[in-house]
């Protein structure tokens, strides 16, 4: 099949970025959308050109380095799909996509579709772990959780950091990422000794990243792959109050 592509070229970050035009014939519908993009590159490689910088890793959906807004749509048509698990049988023969990175003053452009995300990793690092000691690891059940708790503490865990949530919101607000992150933790009773303390943290570092407030758009859940709820939103918003409040 045939595939006319509008990719983002952008040589580094202070350079003017512009789009640029591809047509591809050998593209098959089994590919994943980044297999298309890598035929691309072969095809720039041949030619003598510079290829197309994107991110990704295990390709697999789960690490989440990967991440384009495919015609609009941060990780593209599909639902609860990550570009990397997006697959070319979902256009058709002559189809034109256009291909642009992540947008957000908090996520500035290395160069073509390649975004700097180390915002997220000062978010986490400001106090989304358990930091207390809890010696060697315990038997298994050592301590009871019911299973509605643990289900909604593993789905916020489901987050892989991939951005999109940021990327889709018109305020560029990363506070789907945050809470998922702060929620975890605050429904499972190792995350309690610090509950107070790294909400606090990890919404102040959000703010000071320059990630935009959340005015319940929705979109962000909308193109999430994992499907996290903005539920969690709302938690991290009482979970925030209430330590502010309460803490001395």
């Amino acid at each position: 099949m045939t595939i006319h592509l509008r990719v983002w070229r952008q040589s580094d970050p202070n350079a003017k970025g512009n789009f640029e035009q591809y047509s591809l014939d050998t593209v098959n519908p089994h590919m994943s959308f980044l297999e298309m993009l890598d035929v691309l590159n072969e095809k720039l490689t041949k030619e003598g050109k510079v290829p197309v910088e994107f991110d990704h890793d295990c390709r697999e959906g789960i690490c989440g380095s990967c991440g384009v807004v495919i015609n609009g749509t941060a990780h593209g048509p599909q639902q609860r799909t990550a570009s990397c698990q997006l697959h070319m049988r979902h256009y058709k023969d002559g189809d034109s996509i256009t291909i642009e990175p992540w947008r957000a003053k908090a996520f500035p452009i290395v160069r073509d579709l390649v975004v700097d995300r180390s915002s997220f990793d000062r978010i986490q690092e400001a106090g989304g772990y358990v930091s207390v000691k809890t010696g060697s690891a315990p038997d298994a059940h050592a301590t009871p959780i019911g299973k509605e708790v643990a289900d909604e503490a593993f789905d916020y865990a489901a987050c892989i950091g991939c951005g999109a949530c940021v990327a889709a919101c018109p305020n560029a607000s990363a506070s789907l990422f945050t809470a998922a992150k702060v929620s975890q933790l605050a429904l499972l009773p190792q995350g309690q000794p610090e509950r107070k303390r790294r909400v606090i943290a990890m919404v102040d570092q959000m703010k000071a990243e320059g990630f935009g407030d959340c005015s319940n758009h929705g979109e962000c859940e909308a193109v999430c792959p994992k499907g996290i709820s903005i539920s969690g939103i709302a938690r991290m918003r009482r979970e925030y109050f209430k330590a502010i409040l309460t803490s001395k």
